[in-house]
């Protein structure tokens, strides 16, 4: 599910599907934010995915035990893609830890 429609959700029901409550979510996309901006000083190609949606790929591996292949799948990118964009997103995790 991308991230625009599970923002019109209320705060409820975001927490049912994401696992954290809205705030924690907003939270851990500003630390995403800020750890992309480091990465990504200079320009660069812009990433298929928003930084919400990368979260919620994360969320959904580590949360559901989706594969790769199926979360993939869901937002339409390439399963190495994914890969690296949840292997990136825990180690901002570790890094903050």
């Amino acid at each position: 599910m991308k991230y625009e429609k599970l923002a019109e959700y209320s705060n409820t029901k975001f927490g049912r599907i994401t696992g954290v409550k809205r705030v924690t979510f907003d939270k851990m996309v500003e630390i995403l934010q800020k750890g992309y901006a480091e990465k990504h000083r200079r320009r660069g190609r812009t990433p298929k995915l928003s930084i919400e949606d990368l979260l919620l790929a994360t969320l959904e591996y580590l949360w559901e035990y989706r594969t790769y292949a199926h979360i993939a799948a869901s937002y339409g990118i390439a399963e190495s893609n994914i890969y690296r964009g949840i292997k990136w997103v825990n180690a901002i995790k570790l890094s903050i830890l």
